[in-house]
């Protein structure tokens, strides 16, 4: 029933600001900038607009990034890249409600609009709540919460940037560890590095670099300097963050594996029984669990429409044919030894041109091929 209240204000808004577009001071629209959260999927921030009509009593925000929880399949469409996102709107206190909630500073940019880009802006919202127009396929990079704002802004308002917003050179994956770092996400920035392939390594354009809510922010302050000069205020519409402790822990993955592969690799030089044991029950579990994650990156290159999971190079050391090897290396059938054969190049390939590759692999990675490269060596060498 609210939001039916909701919507019939909003066709009122429309209505009165149709009659009135050479006096459209009554209207005022803002853009909110959320900040990031501490689960992941509010790490990155949050994006919408804002409208207010002082005539009809009315305060509306606008979001992209919503998604129905109830939908059939849900999380397989989640994990396919195929689940519908929607524009929504809801009032003011209730946007911020959750932001209360989750302890996230809302910040307003008030801008400076004309009177025919005012209307535009409705009109196009009005239109995007219609029927199926509120729906769109979610692409993290491309098309989400973000860029849709982006779109508008460019098209109605026709901001434009004064200065790149990032430097020189910086890719998708720059961008997003930034937010994983500051967060304290060092595991999941590992799990995110494992999934998205060479796409995430593109160098951003002045446009790209506005998929994530804080550089749109920061395109509205910078359009000040240039004919658009977009910005009218701006304002910590929310101060309800708490700082979170400093940490340490970037680097955490990249140590408890290095520790782990050592302590394997002074095991398996053993000619102790037990250590001989052990070394080959962990050699079936780290392919096991190499081939394994080659499955997932082949089916999220193949199966999904994430286009940052194409061409992704973590296939060079997560070889999905080590999930049979995790279980011939029980029984040795003949041609187990050339299999290791090729397993020891391609590792040590991919040692040697881990820096020149077309794709940043995540530093935790590296004792991972260290020990598939000792593991295929040690294994050529007991066969003969």
């Amino acid at each position: 029933m609210k939001k039916l209240l909701i919507f019939i204000a909003f066709n009122l808004q429309l209505s009165a600001f149709s009659f009135a577009q050479t006096d459209s001071s009554h209207i005022r629209i803002s853009l909110l900038t959320c900040s990031p959260g501490e689960d992941l999927y509010a790490v990155f921030g949050h994006t919408a607009l804002r409208i207010t009509d002082s005539i009809n009593h009315t305060d509306i925000v606008y979001n992209y990034g919503t998604f129905n929880f109830e939908e059939p399949n849900f999380y397989l469409k989640f994990a396919r890249g195929k689940l519908d996102y929607a524009l929504a709107y809801e009032s003011l206190q209730e946007f911020l409600y959750g932001y209360i909630v989750e302890k996230r500073n809302v910040y307003e940019q008030e801008l400076k609009l004309t009177a025919s880009q005012k209307q535009n802006i409705i009109v196009f919202l009005q239109q995007n709540l219609m029927g199926n127009n509120r729906y769109y396929k979610y692409d993290f990079f491309y098309d989400n919460c973000t860029t849709r704002v982006r779109d508008i802004l460019q098209k109605q308002s026709g901001l434009t940037v004064a200065k790149p917003l990032v430097a020189e050179g910086t890719t998708f994956r720059n961008m997003i560890h930034i937010y994983l770092d500051t967060m304290h996400m060092c595991w999941s920035k590992l799990g995110i590095d494992i999934l998205l392939g060479s796409p995430t390594d593109k160098k951003v354009t002045v446009n790209e670099s506005q998929f994530l809510p804080d550089y749109l922010l920061k395109a509205v302050d910078s359009s000040v300097n240039t004919p658009t000069n977009l910005l009218s205020n701006k304002k910590l519409l929310l101060n309800v963050a708490v700082p979170s402790a400093e940490t340490n822990n970037k680097q955490q993955p990249l140590y408890l594996i290095s520790s782990i592969s050592l302590v394997l690799l002074l095991i398996s030089f053993s000619k102790n029984k037990i250590a001989k044991k052990i070394t080959i029950a962990a050699d079936s579990l780290l392919l096991y669990i190499t081939g394994l994650l080659g499955l997932v990156i082949l089916f999220m290159m193949f199966c999904t429409d994430h286009k940052a999971c194409q061409a992704n190079y973590n296939l060079l050391w997560a070889l999905p044919t080590n999930i049979v090897a995790a279980f011939a290396i029980f029984r040795k059938p003949n041609w187990l030894q050339k299999y290791f054969y090729a397993v020891a190049f391609i590792n040590g390939l991919t040692i040697v041109a881990w820096s020149w590759l077309p794709q940043q692999l995540n530093i935790a990675i590296l004792p991972v091929v260290v020990l598939l490269l000792g593991m295929s060596i040690r294994f050529v060498r007991i066969k003969k």
